[in-house]
């Protein structure tokens, strides 16, 4: 599989290379050797969606020429949409923050399931963004919605909504809780840096020019919560693997604010070599999806739909060509709202959460810098 393999691009290490390289024990979790399918298998299911698109746009010639007024450089006419395939990204008010996209989210969860919001007993807020280090933004978005449920944030770049609904999963399912929300507020956009000095900078920074601002929103709910609605024997969560390779922390992220750059508008900036990136998921994303597959002993052809995190529509197109999964089984939302970071595949399935059957798979597919890997499988 070769996501990046496009001339220009950074060389990948042999897959070979890297099974050497990774444990056994990150590769495949103790205890699931024998048959992963099963011993994933949970009774948990999604049982509503929620997302909040707000209204301001931002076009990638806006960005070009808030970037050439900044930097003085003499950029090629279409060089942003060109380079990232993105016509429009989402932004955010200026008075609107993490916490209020998350909870906007929320209230469209409810609208949506007519589920009462004093019913729900934990609430995960997932998101790379957050109103501030410290209290957690969770408590923001829960005094927003009224609601007393046990609260917590958990952040893990742009892979937080998988990793929340994993542990959202694992709650419900030991009975520590019997009905989640796990909701993100992404505002990548506030991370974005203007003043570019040179082409240096703006390399550095360019993977900034794609963030689109977004929040999402799912209720989890045990298969036999009668707000489940379950279809079939098989519906519910039924896989769910995760894999990281921290080896490559430095790649990209936002570096301030905590022991490290605890001050410093420097560091407030998203930064990170795209490139070794995109490298580094090719590296560990060809077993991940293999390894996913064989557990579960289906083909693409199975999966209504294949959500899968988007970063640009180029790299999407790599993607589909390099996995073999069929452009008609995505969700496109990246040329129109940008990199929603966390909420992504939130918003995905919110767009499409009314036409599935319950006899309709989805296959989540989750990236997050770090770096970290996550699939789900769920059927309504």
């Amino acid at each position: 599989m070769a996501w990046a393999s496009a001339e220009g691009e950074a060389p990948v290490l042999a897959r070979e290379a890297m099974d050497d390289a990774v444990p056994p024990s990150r590769r495949v979790r103790a205890g699931r050797q024998d048959n992963p399918a099963a011993a994933m298998r949970t009774n948990v299911t999604v049982a509503g969606v929620g997302s909040y698109l707000p209204a301001g746009r931002l076009s990638s010639d806006d960005v070009q020429a808030k970037v050439t007024a900044t930097s003085g450089l003499a950029l090629p006419p279409g060089m942003v949409e060109r380079i990232t395939g993105i016509t429009t990204r989402t932004l955010m008010a200026d008075d609107e923050q993490c916490s209020s996209l998350a909870a906007a989210a929320c209230r469209d969860l409810f609208a949506r399931t007519g589920v009462d919001p004093a019913s729900i007993d934990l609430l995960i807020f997932a998101s790379a963004s957050r109103d501030m280090v410290e209290p957690a933004t969770s408590h923001i978005v829960q005094a927003a919605l009224g609601t007393q449920a046990h609260c917590f944030d958990l952040t893990n770049a742009c892979n937080s909504l998988l990793n929340g609904i994993d542990v959202a999963s694992a709650m419900l399912s030991t009975g520590r809780a019997s009905r989640a929300v796990v909701c993100a507020g992404e505002a990548p956009s506030r991370a974005v840096r203007w003043d570019i000095a040179d082409f240096d900078m703006l390399i550095d920074h360019f993977a900034g020019f794609t963030f689109g601002d977004a929040g999402a929103a799912l209720l989890l709910t045990r298969t036999d919560d009668p707000l489940a609605a379950v279809g079939s024997e098989g519906s519910g969560i039924t896989y769910l693997d995760a894999v990281a390779h921290s080896e490559h922390w430095q790649v990209g992220g936002l570096f301030g604010g905590g022991s490290r750059h605890p001050r410093g508008e420097e560091w407030t900036y998203f930064r990170g070599d795209g490139r070794h990136l995109l490298a580094a998921f090719e590296q560990a994303g060809d077993a991940m999806l293999r390894r996913t597959l064989e557990a579960t002993g289906t083909t693409y052809d199975d999966y209504r739909y294949v959500l899968v995190h988007q970063v640009t529509d180029s790299y999407l197109a790599k993607f589909c060509i390099a996995a073999g999964v069929p452009r008609d089984r995505l969700v496109p939302t990246v040329t129109r709202y940008g990199n929603l970071a966390a909420a992504t595949l939130g918003v995905q399935l919110a767009e499409v959460y009314d036409t599935l059957t319950s006899e309709d798979r989805v296959l989540f597919i989750g990236l997050g810098g770090g770096i970290s890997l996550t699939t789900m499988v769920w059927q309504k």
